[in-house]
């Protein structure tokens, strides 16, 4: 099968993630990176483009030139899609102008900065009918969409409570003064990152992951917001309560100063009739706890998974796969969908299963509510 042909804008040198989505892209022998604009400086985004091979003349010194330069190529020399891996206030421009151009478009989490933006870009994609995928990489983990199927299947029952965490240590100091941690420094300022801090950088992720494997809709919230380090701009620290449509509630707490922590982000999903818990750092095995029998322990690889849970898997049980994994699963997704429209067909929501346009808009607004009601001193407000 043809690989598919991506560019990358952002993900150069010293950039985490960009390097995380190349190898995830890489896995499956899919697609292959054959132009980008790496990074915010003519020579930081050359110097990057060459590191990874590509030709000189799709090697660019700014998006907007690696734009240009491939809507003037022949239908069949250019990308198929873009991926956009900059830290989040460029999320918007680099998204709009691709998928105006009828390019499909890969873009990290948080989406945008607000929900005008998004808003903006879903009526964009409607008249382009341009693939959107952003990537909210934890529900490609096969025991996540193993989490899901069995809500689905009633499995739990109706759901009652479900409680996500994820807590981080790495900002537990002011790592972002001295210009030495790139990551430190854009995620905690504002004009970069946005309104939000650790609530927008990580507790996108729990919600997604919420909403992801229960379905449930939230409908209001009650959020706390702190920023412990001193002279810090955004929130390092937030907790929430939620209230979803048809009774269920919810706890969302996350923090990137808990001070030796890794990346503990944990789901557990309370049923009339059953427990589900699931553990990131431990992702390849999921609790099923129900009412009425002992609990079991259900492992990735195993043949009486789901079939959504089968197609996210690569190794047998006992062969441990993970972060890169996932991400790669998103991408299958998106990939799977592109062709299907390459080739005149409706895609198969089996095959293509990844966090939609949608989903981003959704983490916007909650990122927004949850900065609302922070503020307010009536702190119950409505989804």
């Amino acid at each position: 099968m043809k690989r598919l042909r991506y560019a990358m804008v952002g993900g150069g040198q010293g950039a985490f993630i960009g390097a995380v989505h190349r190898k995830a892209l890489a896995l499956d022998g899919q697609a292959e990176l054959v132009a980008g604009a790496l990074a915010s400086t003519p020579e930081r985004a050359h110097a990057s483009g060459r590191e990874l091979g590509l030709a000189d003349d799709r090697n660019h010194a700014d998006w907007q030139a690696l734009l240009d330069d491939e809507l003037k190529r022949p239908a069949d020399e250019r990308i198929d899609f873009v991926s956009i891996v900059t830290p989040n206030h460029l999320h918007y421009p680099v998204a709009k102008a691709f998928a105006e151009a009828g390019l499909h478009v890969v873009c990290d989490k948080p989406l945008v900065h607000t929900s005008e933006q998004a808003a903006e870009l879903a009526r964009i994609v409607e008249r382009s009918g341009s693939v959107f995928g952003v990537t909210y990489n934890y529900g490609g983990y096969p025991m996540v969409r193993e989490a899901r199927a069995l809500v689905q299947s009633g499995a739990i029952g109706d759901i009652r409570k479900v409680v996500v965490e994820y807590h981080q240590g790495w900002l537990a100091t002011k790592l972002e003064d001295g210009g030495d941690n790139k990551q430190a420094a854009w995620r905690t300022d504002p004009a970069r990152s946005g309104a939000a801090g650790a609530l927008g950088d990580i507790g996108s992720h729990a919600e997604n992951l919420v909403a992801t494997v229960t379905g449930l809709e939230t409908e209001r919230l009650c959020a706390d917001l702190g920023t412990f380090v001193p002279g810090r701009r955004l929130d390092d620290d937030a907790s929430m309560l939620l209230r979803f449509r048809g009774g269920a509630r919810g706890v969302l707490v996350v923090s990137q100063i808990a001070a030796g922590c890794e990346n503990g982000l944990r789901l557990r999903v309370f049923g009339t009739t059953g427990t589900l818990d699931w553990r990131q750092e431990e992702p390849n095995t999921l609790l099923h706890a129900p009412l009425d029998g002992p609990p079991r322990l259900l492992t990735r690889g195993s043949p009486w998974l789901s079939e959504s849970a089968r197609l996210a898997t690569r190794l047998p049980a006992g062969h441990p796969e993970g972060f890169i994994e996932a991400f790669a699963n998103v991408y299958l997704g998106v990939i799977a969908h592109i062709r299907a429209l390459q080739q005149g067909a409706a895609p198969d929501p089996m095959l293509a299963d990844y966090p939609t346009l949608a989903d981003g808009a959704r983490g916007v607004r909650f990122i927004e509510r949850a900065l609302e009601s922070a503020a307010s001193v009536q702190k119950w407000t409505d989804f």
